[in-house]
């Protein structure tokens, strides 16, 4: 052992040593957003604390118009002080952007749960719900959604289908062979609830080897799609602000000023 008071020419320089091997065996800042390659396919996935990010949707600025673009949103984040840390595409949407399925906000319910089957992978069920309420997120099949809010809403959710992954096992109709390859996103979420990861395929995927992406790259026991061949991002980290035609619900990561980098 070595005492300072005693020995203070040699204490100083290994203090600044073991400063200096501190540093240099610590990890550097983990990204939100970071490309993965599964099953010999690009894709990017973004990973949340839940708990710690605080995790929304938007769909229609103050005045009733849809956002429809990363842009938008940001510019509207900015003007109240705050950062549009990680976006993409929140759900499938009608031509004149309003959801197709159960679309809360705040609180407030702006399109109703839809509980039948339907044209389109929404219709496909099962389908399902991502919602946020404070610290706590889940993804749901939409029968258990509605047993677990009946009444009362959580304060974001988003109807959207068909589940990737449900109770760890793939939805029944997709085929390792599906010819349907697209660009896709979805959400996930870990067994204890903790992490909420956002993935979007970089390059055309069919559904079988999207939601095997999330059951067994990211662990996830329930996973649901969100949207196909408009999806986009919005990835600070990675330099990504994807445009294209206007969108509908969007799911969002917002920070305040201060907190963004």
């Amino acid at each position: 052992m070595i005492f300072p008071h005693l020995f203070p020419r040699l204490a100083s320089p290994l203090i600044v040593l073991a400063a200096i091997l501190l540093a240099a065996c610590s990890p550097a800042p983990a990204q939100a957003c970071t490309p993965v390659s599964f099953d010999g396919a690009p894709y990017t996935v973004c990973t949340f604390d839940t708990a710690g990010a605080d995790i929304r949707l938007f769909l229609n600025d103050p005045d009733g118009a849809p956002y429809g673009q990363f842009d938008r949103l940001a510019d509207a984040l900015e003007s109240e002080g705050k950062t549009l840390a990680f976006a993409m595409n929140g759900g499938m949407y009608h031509d004149d952007r309003r959801a197709v399925g159960l679309y809360v906000e705040e609180g407030h319910q702006v399109a109703p749960l839809v509980r039948s089957a339907g044209p389109g992978n929404f219709g496909m069920l099962p389908n399902g719900v991502f919602w946020i309420d404070g610290p706590a997120a889940g993804i749901a099949e939409t029968s258990a959604y509605d047993t677990r809010f009946p009444v009362t809403q959580p304060r974001f959710a988003t109807q959207s289908g068909p589940m990737l992954v449900l109770d760890g096992a793939l939805h029944p109709d997709f085929n390792e062979d599906g010819p349907s390859r697209k660009r896709r996103n979805g959400v996930g979420l870990s067994a204890d609830g903790r992490q909420v990861y956002f993935a979007i395929s970089d390059a055309p995927v069919n559904f079988h080897s999207f939601a095997r992406l999330f059951r067994d790259q990211l662990g996830t026991p329930n996973a649901l799609y969100l949207d196909g061949v408009v999806s986009r991002l919005y990835a600070p980290d990675l330099k990504r602000d994807e445009s294209g035609l206007d969108m509908g619900p969007i799911v969002a990561v917002v920070e305040s000023r201060a907190a963004a980098p």
